[in-house]
């Protein structure tokens, strides 16, 4: 299976690579992205992409992939609705529809987050725009299109968040995390089996289109199988 990735940076982007780099099934992972992962492997290509805005240059690069992972987003803490939605919709259906155009046998998976409007009226700014950028999604021609809703996210193997706050809460919260797991098992999700479950929806489909955190460990449980 040949993988794109983008937010390979990311925190749950630098897992879903690490999974996809040991998975025996992938055999080679295109990050696309602003700047380079800083990592060298022969099954990862990088492509450095600076206007988001349009992938039209690149259709040729892109061409006979398998899936596509996107796993690029950023807090909508302090941003106005127009610049999120510039990055979260405009920057995602940039990509999306010309992975759609090229390679329409693609399954494409979508990281959201766990409370996602999809019906796009709600008070919440983020939520609205994340639910505008799935809906918009679900209506492109792919194979196959999964989007993961996450809530909480424990990062694996060394992962670190780029945003401050959330490296300052997973500073804090690590050593509750076994005591979390097991009193909200269904609310919790690993870097590690965020990248798993991507690799199994690819492969073998999923049961539903939306994904929580509990659909994504159990989709994550049946990689080894």
């Amino acid at each position: 299976m040949k993988v794109i990735l983008f937010g390979a940076t990311g925190m749950v982007g630098q897992g879903v690579l690490r999974e996809c780099l040991i998975a025996p099934g992938v055999t080679q992972v295109l990050s696309i992205s602003r700047s380079s992962t800083g990592q060298k492997h022969e099954k990862l290509r990088e492509l450095l992409h600076q206007d988001f805005s349009d992938f039209s240059s690149v259709e040729r690069d892109v061409i006979g992939y398998d899936a596509c992972f996107y796993c690029l987003g950023v807090s909508a803490a302090g941003m106005k609705e127009a610049d999120y939605a510039r990055v979260t919709y405009d920057f995602t259906l940039a990509a999306a529809r010309v992975l759609a155009k090229v390679n329409p046998r693609m399954t494409f998976i979508y990281v959201s987050g766990a409370g996602t409007d999809s019906s796009e009226k709600g008070r919440s700014m983020w939520a609205r725009v994340k639910g505008r950028t799935e809906n918009a999604l679900l209506a492109l021609p792919f194979k196959a299109k999964f989007m993961f809703r996450p809530g909480v996210i424990q990062p694996m193997h060394g992962i670190t968040s780029r945003t401050k706050w959330y490296r300052a809460f997973y500073l804090v919260a690590t050593p509750f995390f076994p005591l979390l797991k097991a009193a909200f098992p269904r609310t919790i999700s690993t870097t590690e089996r965020v990248g798993r479950a991507m690799l199994v929806a690819a492969k073998r489909g999923a049961p539903k289109t939306m994904l929580d955190n509990a659909d994504i460990n159990a989709l994550a449980d049946q990689y080894a199988k």
